[in-house]
């Protein structure tokens, strides 16, 4: 187990690297596609997007992940009797987005851009479903080569409709090209899905009454699902208020529709992606965390269940306090290379310290959950998100810019990491 936790941490790594690369480049491609305006519009659409990705999953991944790594239950039992109502709740969003698009973009994020792109969202959604499901199957049998080959095949399509297909549709209009965006999540999810059945092993047949209803199993996945996907929903939900409280409460003390739209397009196009880079190592190790805490928790081998946990706090640190210290000191450079811009340097050079504690917010997560504690993790992100979302409102009555945005989510990055520590420390 040992082993694998350090083989499937490295896979994961190395496949982590080359995807956040090729991420880095999409990201350079599409910014200069469509502009910082065009990556304003983007960011107002994006928690939307967001929202409705957790919504789309309900948390099954990661107890897919659980259960198969726990082997309580026959694998493909596990994936197939999910799938029929997943995909059913996956229509029924789809029908509530479209009702309420119009809505959003007319009123709530007063740009009419919007509106295309919102629409284009739900078509998204059971691609992106399908393709979660599959790769928990694949971490609960803590097999990353799947997954990491999935991960790169589709980050390689989306940059290449992103470089060839978007320019293209900027000449019909930004809202045209911005749509064009979010639909290159069918084709590379697609695809990412059909690099993940290469991998299913040859033997397992597949028939109808497999995706039967099974009490047993639904029990079981709903159980870890629910708690795991009210974490994800409030996270979502406050980040889908956000621009929509940031937009009502600026433009009452003063502050124009353009300028809202350009300074939060920088905080969320350049100032949070960079210092998220290193995100991806947390991630790897989060996911490769997570077979190994759920199996040793479960066999009551509670210390080495510690140990593992202390060895992945410690690696994100590894990693992530060099990375704080270059983004405080030389943020120019990496914005010059990553996005050809400066915009955002005073932000970056702020904030960038407090999200040491995000990077290994991760882990501490991720233990919770394999521990059992995804309901003790969910009021924690419902807790911080409450304080977010005060905090929000109030310091942007004060009429300090993005300011207030800034200081209201490094409060919740602060207090839910503490949180976390709290609960895994206690348990074990």
């Amino acid at each position: 187990m040992k082993n694998n936790f350090i083989k499937s941490t490295i896979i994961l790594i190395i496949a982590g690297l080359i995807t956040k690369a090729l991420g880095m480049i999409i990201k350079i491609s599409l910014t200069r596609a469509i502009s910082t305006e065009g990556i304003g519009v983007y960011s107002l659409v994006l928690p939307t997007f967001n929202l409705f990705i957790t919504l789309c999953s309900m948390g099954i991944p990661i107890a897919i992940s659980k259960l198969i790594s726990e082997h309580k239950h026959n694998n493909k039992r596990v994936v197939l009797s999910i799938v029929p109502i997943i995909l059913l709740f996956n229509v029924f969003l789809m029908g509530i987005l479209f009702l309420i698009a119009p809505i959003l973009s007319k009123y709530l994020l007063k740009n009419s851009v919007t509106y295309y792109p919102l629409m284009a969202v739900g078509l998204t959604l059971p691609f992106i479903c399908i393709s979660s499901i599959l790769k928990g199957y694949f971490f609960g049998k803590e097999e990353m080569v799947p997954n990491s080959l999935s991960n790169i095949v589709e980050q390689l399509m989306r940059l290449f409709l992103t470089i060839w297909f978007i320019p293209k549709l900027m000449v019909y209009g930004l809202n045209i090209a911005i749509t064009g965006v979010v639909l290159i999540n069918v084709i590379s999810e697609f695809v990412s899905i059909l690099v993940l059945l290469i991998f299913v092993p040859r033997n397992i047949e597949i028939h109808i009454s497999d995706f039967k209803y099974d009490a047993s199993i639904i029990k079981d996945l709903l159980s870890i699902s629910i708690p795991t996907t009210g974490s994800r929903l409030i996270g979502s939900l406050t980040v889908f208020l956000e621009p929509i409280i940031l937009t009502f409460v600026l433009s009452m003390v003063g502050y124009s529709s353009n300028y809202i739209t350009i300074e939060y397009g920088i905080i969320n196009g350049y100032v949070y992606p960079l210092l998220l880079l290193p995100s991806f190592f947390t991630m790897a190790i989060s996911n490769a965390l997570m077979p190994v805490v759920s199996n040793c928790y479960s066999n009551r081998n509670y210390r080495y269940t510690k140990y593992k946990i202390k060895q992945a706090i410690l690696l994100s640190l590894i990693i992530g306090i060099p990375c704080t210290l270059l983004f405080m000191f030389i943020p120019e450079f990496f914005l010059n290379l990553i996005y050809n811009t400066n915009e955002g340097v005073n932000y970056i050079k702020i904030i960038a310290p407090i999200f040491i504690l995000h990077y290994i917010q991760g882990p501490l997560t991720t233990s919770m959950q394999g521990m059992g504690l995804a309901k003790e993790a969910m009021m924690g992100t419902l807790m911080g998100s409450v304080i977010k979302t005060i905090l929000l409102f109030v310091l942007s009555l004060f009429g300090i810019g993005m300011w207030g945005l800034l200081i209201a989510s490094l409060s919740n990055i602060v207090f839910v990491t503490l949180h976390h520590a709290y609960y895994v420390i206690k348990k074990l």
